[in-house]
């Protein structure tokens, strides 16, 4: 059985790798063992973060709802609680939202709680 060469391919596959680790620093962009190590990483990185981001995002929403609702003279646990009540179901990114860009229209939601 003859020989196979894969010269070619070898070439197209580091080619590869070092076109997606370019711009990394120190040897993470151009030595072959050290990019492949990082490619791996930052894969799993941006996996693992694309769920925390949502996980971020909800946090920052309570905070946002909660600091609106502070100066209507609730707290977030009672606004929330009031709002169950009252059968107004809106989410936390819409209320988020409300309490940042619309503060006229949240503050009417809150007096619709009480």
């Amino acid at each position: 059985m003859p020989r196979v060469k894969r010269g070619k391919h070898h070439l197209k596959r580091r080619k590869n790798l070092l076109r997606h680790t370019k711009g990394y620093m120190w040897g993470r962009k151009s030595k072959i063992k050290l990019a492949k190590v990082a490619f791996l990483k930052a894969g799993a990185y941006a996996y693992r973060d694309r769920r925390n981001k949502k996980r971020d995002m909800r946090g920052l929403q309570i905070i946002k709802i909660n600091a609106a609702s502070r100066a209507n003279g609730f707290s977030y646990s009672r606004l929330v609680n009031k709002l169950k009540n009252a059968g107004i179901e809106l989410d936390r990114k819409i209320l988020s939202q409300l309490a940042e860009k619309h503060p006229a229209i949240f503050k009417k939601i809150v007096e619709a709680t009480k």
